[in-house]
C-alpha cells in the first residue's frame, strides 16, 4: 500500500505560480513511477505529468508543456510538480498517483491516489 498526500494548492494570478507536492508513505516510495492529474468542474480526469522512478524520464500533456516540470526527492518520498506560467484553464482538482514501473499516460495504470489539491487560476 502506498498513500500519498497533495499539498500546495491554491488561488493564484494568471501568469502566476504554485509548487505542488506530494508526499507518499507505506511501501516503498523510489518503486513506483508517478503521475499528476487533473479534473476540472464538468470535465473528466485528464493526464498532466508522469515520471519515471529516477525522476529522469518524464512526459507531460501539450497543454503543459513548457509551463510544467515534474521533479521528485526520493529521499524525501515526495513527488512535485512546479506550475508555472498558470492559466485560468488550468483551474482544476490536481492529483498525485502511484504506479507501477514505467511511467504512463493512463490514470488506469496507476494503483494510488491523493486526495487532490484545489488550484484556481484567475483571469
Amino acid at each position: 500500500q502506498v498513500q500519498l498526500v497533495e499539498s500546495g494548492g491554491g488561488l493564484v494570478q494568471a501568469g502566476g505560480s504554485l509548487r505542488l507536492s506530494c508526499a507518499a508513505s507505506g511501501r516503498t516510495f523510489v518503486s513506483n513511477a508517478m503521475g499528476w492529474f487533473r479534473q476540472a468542474p464538468g470535465k473528466e480526469r485528464e493526464f498532466v505529468a508522469s515520471g519515471s522512478r529516477s525522476g529522469t524520464v518524464t512526459y507531460y500533456a501539450d497543454s503543459v508543456k513548457g509551463r510544467f516540470t515534474l521533479s521528485r526527492d526520493n529521499a524525501k518520498n515526495t513527488v512535485y510538480l512546479q506550475m508555472n506560467s498558470l492559466k485560468p484553464e488550468d483551474t482544476a482538482v490536481y492529483y498525485c498517483a502511484a504506479g507501477g514501473r514505467v511511467p504512463s499516460l493512463r490514470d488506469d495504470e496507476y494503483d494510488y491516489w491523493g486526495q487532490g489539491t484545489q488550484v484556481t487560476v484567475s483571469s
